[in-house]
C-alpha cells in the first residue's frame, strides 16, 4: 500500500504546522495549527485548509504551543471526532492553551464589534470556547518511548524533543515506511528541560528549520543582567512579551538564579497571564519531564520558578492595576510575538514612555508586532489606534527554545544512517535554505525545502 505526505502549513513559514499523511482510506495529521503573522497567512485560517475533517482518522501532536495545536478547536467544529494523541504533559497543557486561544478569539471579536474597527459586521471569532472543549474531549495521552496504534496499519512512537514541557518527536510507521517528524527541536544544556532524545532511523524525515541559518549567541544570563540593571537604574518598566508555555518559566528560573547570586536587584515582577500562571503549576507537577537540576529543586520543596517579589495578576482588575505602578518593574505577559493577549494593553500603556524597555526573548515571525518592534518600528497599531514607540527594544536570542543550525546538526548526527529523503518545514525561506545547505555540505544527505501545498510520496 502506498502513502503520501502533504504539507498544509509551515512550508515557507514558521506558522501553520499541519501535515497530512494518507495511506489507503486512512488520513491523519501531524500537528494542527493556526497561521499567524502576515495577513495573507492569517486569512488562510478562515478557508477550508483541511478537506473533509470528518473523514480524518487521528491527529498526532508534537507539542502544545499554539503554533502547533491552535487549529484543533476548528477541526472539532468541522466534525472531526477521532483521537488526538500526544504526551501526558502536552495533554495537560492543552487544557490551558486551547480555552485561552478560544477566549482571545472571542474577546477580539467582541472588542472589534464594540469599537467598530473590523471590516466585518459583525466580527466573529474563528472558534469558541465550546469548540475548544470539544477538541479537549478527543485528547488521548500516550507515554514516551512506547509504540501505539494510531489507526489501522499505522503505529507511532513519541520521544522527548526538549523544546517545551511534553514536547516530542513523532515516529510514524506507515505502509512499510518510517516517517519521523521532529516537531520543534529543543536545545542542549539549557535550563529546566532535558536534551533532545536521539532518533536512530528514518526513511523520511520532516525537520524544523526555524534557526537553520544562524547560531544562537551565548550569554543569556549576562544579557539579562545588563538589561535588568540598566532598566532599574533608569527607573523604567521592562515589558516582556513571553510565551506562556516555556519562555515565562525559563525567565522566572533565570531571574531567580540572578537574584540569588546578587547580580540583579530584586524588582517587583508581575506575571500577567492567567495561562502562564496555570502552565507554571503544570511544570511543577511534571518533574519527570524536567532536567535533573529542576527535578531536584522541585523534589526538595524549592521554588525555582519564582522571584523574590513575584506578583500574580489573574483577574482583569489585577492586570489593569499594573498600569498605575511606576518605577523599575518587570512585566511578563503573553503572547510571545505580541499577536494578542494582555501584553497588548501593556504595550499601549508603556511604549510611548522612553524609560520603558521592551524585551523580546524569542523568534518573531514576519507580520507580527514583535517583528515590527525588532525591526525598529516607530509606531504600532493596537486596538485600532496608532501607538508611538519611544521605548527601548532589546532582544535575547540565547533564550530561544528552538535548536539552532549547529544543535540541529548535532541531533541529526544521532541517526544510524541517512534518511532516504529529508524535507525542511517550520522555517522562513532564509532559515530553511541555510539549513538545507548545511546538511548537504556537512552530512551529504538528500534534503530540500518543503513546498506549500505540495504532496510527496512516502513509499517507494
Amino acid at each position: 500500500m502506498s502513502a503520501t505526505l502533504r504539507f498544509l502549513g509551515a512550508a515557507g513559514t514558521v506558522t501553520g504546522s499541519m501535515h497530512l499523511v494518507t495511506t489507503g482510506a486512512r488520513r491523519l495529521l501531524l500537528d494542527c495549527c493556526l497561521f499567524q503573522g502576515l495577513k495573507e497567512l492569517r486569512l488562510r485560517n478562515w478557508t477550508a485548509r483541511l478537506p473533509d475533517a470528518t473523514s480524518l482518522d487521528a491527529v498526532v501532536l508534537s507539542h502544545a504551543h499554539i503554533d502547533h495545536s491552535g487549529y484543533l478547536p476548528l477541526v472539532a467544529r468541522q466534525g472531526f471526532r477521532g483521537p488526538i494523541y500526544c504526551t501526558a504533559a502536552t495533554a495537560e497543557l492543552l487544557g490551558v492553551v486551547l480555552p485561552d486561544a478560544a477566549r482571545l478569539q472571542e474577546d477580539d471579536a467582541e472588542r472589534a464589534n464594540r469599537h467598530g474597527y473590523s471590516r466585518h459586521h459583525p466580527a466573529l471569532p474563528l472558534y469558541t470556547a465550546a469548540d475548544a472543549r470539544a477538541a479537549l474531549q478527543l485528547v488521548e495521552p500516550r507515554p514516551y518511548d512506547q509504540a501505539f496504534a494510531v489507526c489501522d496499519g499505522v503505529t507511532a512512537l513519541l520521544r522527548c524533543s526538549g523544546h517545551i514541557l511534553g514536547a516530542a518527536t513523532v515516529q510514524l510507521d506507515v505502509a512499510g515506511t518510517r516517517l519521523v517528524f521532529s516537531g520543534d527541536l529543543g536545545r542542549y544544556d539549557r535550563p529546566i528541560l532535558p536534551d533532545p532524545e536521539p532518533v536512530p532511523t528514518a526513511d523520511v524525515l520532516l525537520l524544523e528549520s526555524t534557526y537553520g541559518d544562524r547560531p544562537h549567541p551565548s550569554g543569556a544570563e549576562d544579557d539579562l543582567t545588563r538589561i535588568v540593571c540598566a532598566a532599574a537604574q533608569r527607573g523604567g518598566a521592562i515589558v516582556v512579551p513571553a510565551f506562556a508555555v516555556d519562555r515565562t518559566q525559563e525567565l522566572l528560573w533565570l531571574l531567580h538564579r540572578l537574584e540569588e547570586a546578587g547580580r540583579i536587584p530584586a524588582l517587583p515582577t508581575y506575571i500577567d497571564s492567567p495561562m502562564a500562571i496555570d502552565v507554571t503549576d503544570i511544570y511543577r507537577r511534571h518533574p519527570e519531564d524536567c532536567d535533573a537540576q529542576m527535578a531536584q529543586a522541585l523534589a526538595s520543596g524549592g521554588r525555582p520558578l519564582a522571584t523574590q517579589q513575584l506578583r500574580i495578576a489573574r483577574s482583569v482588575e489585577e492586570s489593569k492595576a499594573i498600569n498605575a505602578v511606576r518605577g523599575p518593574i518587570i512585566i511578563i505577559s503573553s503572547s510571545g510575538m505580541a499577536t494578542g493577549g494582555r501584553i497588548l494593553h501593556h504595550l499601549v500603556q508603556r511604549l510611548p514612555d522612553p524609560l520603558t524597555t521592551v524585551l523580546l526573548t524569542g523568534f518573531q515571525a514576519a507580520g507580527t508586532r514583535g517583528r515590527a518592534l525588532e525591526e525598529g518600528a516607530k509606531q504600532l497599531t493596537l486596538f485600532g489606534q496608532a501607538v508611538p514607540v519611544r521605548a527601548r527594544v532589546e532582544r535575547i536570542d540565547a533564550l530561544s527554545a528552538h535548536a539552532d543550525c549547529e544543535e540541529t546538526l548535532r541531533w541529526l548526527g544521532g541517526f544510524e544512517r541517512p534518511p532516504r529523503a529529508t524535507y525542511l518545514v517550520h522555517g522562513e525561506p532564509q532559515g530553511a535554505q541555510g539549513l538545507a545547505a548545511a546538511i548537504k555540505q556537512r552530512l551529504r544527505w538528500d534534503v530540500r525545502v518543503a513546498g506549500d501545498g505540495e504532496t510527496v510520496e512516502l513509499t517507494r
